[in-house]
């Protein structure tokens, strides 16, 4: 397929790269005619100018917006909604605030236009590893481009599969989701899940974090043995509700933190890990199902049959 890319940057020359060496081809721009120059030595056909770039693209136009958040990626939406047409689709690739998002999606739905907000990892490393891409908007839209999407995700690769997966998306284990309506790509890439009464309805996204734990395992930049076992808890009960969310502690954590205060070393991130073992004791919430199923885990520690007595 082709693609116009627009910002070349780390992040979107090497995108660039990944799917030309992979046999799509791609329109780019920048405001640095160094850039521009560089990729077309490479095999991409450099536009002068925005309207030079549209004019260059395929119709339907794909185009993927690739700077950084805030006035300038705005600037270059609006800028392209007025030269381009109906069928044609934006996507923005950077890290843009998810209800930015919905409004433009619904802005650029009434011209006629699609936009794609599609939350990126992947860094540097991304052109050899592939990108993990968590993707908002309509799915006929993500689905026609997934020839793009696929190329650029990392695939399965040597990553043990996750148990339980069977008849889900087949996407989500080579590293991309369709999190959702336009926001749920950038929300996705920013944290997970907001789907409560006290959001108005365009922004509340209906999203299973089992697919979302599984997709973070594959190309993104926080890969960890506890997001494995994460992934296969949510597998096998989405809603875990087979821990109660009590955890307890061995001793250790409350070592560990008199001893940082014995030598004035900060412990944030420990002292509060450990006061949300306590807390756990008294208010079960998702997170402390989350800590239970890890701990069963990764050591086979089991939540005691009926909540202890905290006071012994």
């Amino acid at each position: 397929m082709q693609l116009g890319m627009i910002g070349l940057g780390r992040m979107g020359g090497n995108i660039v790269r990944r799917l030309m060496n992979n046999g799509h081809t791609a329109v780019v721009y920048d405001k640095d005619s160094k850039a521009v120059a560089g990729l077309a030595g490479e095999g991409a056909t450099g536009a002068d100018t925005l309207e030079d770039f549209v004019a260059k693209l395929e119709k339907p136009r794909t185009a993927w917006v690739m700077l950084p958040a805030g006035k300038i990626t705005e600037a270059t939406i609006e800028a392209l909604a007025k030269l381009m047409q109906p069928s044609d689709v934006i996507i923005d690739g950077g890290n843009t605030f998810w209800q930015d998002d919905v409004r433009r999606g619904a802005a650029l739905k009434a011209k006629g236009l699609h936009y794609l907000d599609v939350g990126t990892s992947g860094g540097v490393w991304g052109i050899e590893r592939g990108y993990c891409m968590m993707i908002g908007g309509d799915k006929a839209v993500v689905d026609r481009l997934d020839p793009i999407f696929k190329t650029l995700a990392p695939g399965v690769g040597d990553i043990p599969r996750t148990a339980g997966r069977e008849g889900r998306d087949p996407r989500i284990e080579q590293g991309y989701i369709h999190a959702g309506p336009s926001g749920a790509g950038h929300f996705v890439k920013m944290i997970h899940n907001a789907n409560i009464e006290a959001l108005p309805p365009e922004h509340r996204f209906d999203m299973n974090i089992a697919d979302i734990a599984e997709v973070w395992r594959r190309g993104s930049v926080i890969p960890s043995w506890l997001l494995d076992l994460t992934s296969c808890a949510l597998a096998e009960n989405q809603t875990l509700e087979n821990y109660s969310g009590f955890v307890e502690d061995s001793g250790e954590g409350r070592w560990t933190v008199n001893a940082a205060i014995d030598e004035a070393v900060p412990a944030e991130v420990l002292t509060a890990a450990l006061y949300a073992r306590f807390r756990s004791r008294k208010d079960h919430t998702f997170a402390e199902k989350i800590l239970s199923a890890m701990r069963a885990g990764f050591g086979g520690h089991k939540e005691p049959p009926k909540k202890p007595d905290t006071k012994a």
